[in-house]
């Protein structure tokens, strides 16, 4: 059974694949006998670089992809025999560029779109619109063209309209990308909110201070396969598993590495968690 960073028991899985393999036209696998459970209320990061496969993977769980072989299973509806439309109802991708997501001709219709496909009333959709509204601070731009705001204020629109939906699974691809600091603490924000409100969460991103910050698990790909999985501790202190798959741990993780045993005792992950490690010296 999987547990949290918290330790709190989960057992529902609400993403099930087993031994899923993609191949693109031409015959290039991009997946090879992938495994992988996520329990629900979960946030999941997954990690590896450039054609590693994690795009590939994460598209399975809203039916953009179907396997080639092997199965993947969204709140126990086989991918393979449904729509996307109806498989949004449970999973929400925010695409790594909001440009192939939006299309509405203001953030208000962006925000309508979801929740009105979902058959809202229209006290309902008005409902959700002002709820998303505020929690993303888009007020002051709901009348907007979203395709004339900045771009890291597209991204969060795009996050948004699929907030506005209410899946059960969210699912982020590369969210920090291009964002300037205040959209960077709006991800933060949605994340917690996520998780406050009980939803699964996966992140598909290259900010490993991220990563580190806010996952229960990080899931590292390589050449089309995953190769490690565990709490972001483990992972970046595995030095295996980050010269496999080249990625740097967290800045903050590589300062306590260079100061274990002569400094500090333990590896840190976050600069709160460093300077709290640094501070327990100095008080010796």
């Amino acid at each position: 059974m999987e547990t949290t960073k918290e330790g709190s028991k989960l057992s529902i899985k609400p993403i099930e694949c087993r031994k899923l393999w993609h191949s693109y036209p031409g015959g290039f696998n991009a997946l090879k006998e992938t495994d992988l459970d996520v329990s629900a209320g979960e946030i999941v990061g997954i990690v590896g670089q450039n054609g590693s496969g994690k795009t590939t993977l994460v598209k399975h769980f809203n039916g953009l992809l179907k396997p080639s072989s092997g199965t993947v299973i969204i709140n126990e509806i086989d991918t393979a025999e449904e729509s996307v439309f109806n498989l949004s109802r449970h999973a929400g991708y925010v695409f790594q560029n909001p440009n192939h997501q939006l299309f509405a001709t203001s953030v208000r219709s962006e925000l309508e779109f979801g929740p009105n496909n979902l058959g809202l009333s229209e006290d309902e959709v008005m409902a959700r619109v002002e709820e998303t509204a505020e929690l993303f601070q888009l007020q002051d731009v709901i009348i907007d063209h979203p395709l004339r705001l900045s771009f890291p204020l597209r991204k969060i629109v795009a996050m948004a309209s699929i907030y506005a939906m209410q899946p059960s699974i969210f699912i982020l691809d590369e969210p920090t990308t291009g964002q300037d600091h205040k959209g960077a603490a709006m991800v933060r924000k949605l994340i917690q909110q996520l998780h406050n409100e009980g939803k699964t969460v996966i992140l598909v991103s290259h900010d490993m201070a991220l990563i580190a910050e806010v996952a229960d698990r990080v899931v590292a790909m390589w050449a089309a396969e995953v190769i490690d999985s565990g709490t972001p501790r483990e992972i970046f202190s595995n030095s295996a598993t980050l010269n496999k798959t080249m990625l740097k741990p967290p800045q903050a993780t590589q300062l306590s590495q260079r100061l274990q045993g002569r400094v500090l005792s333990r590896i840190t992950l976050t600069v709160d968690e460093t300077i709290d490690a640094l501070a327990e010296v100095a008080d010796t």
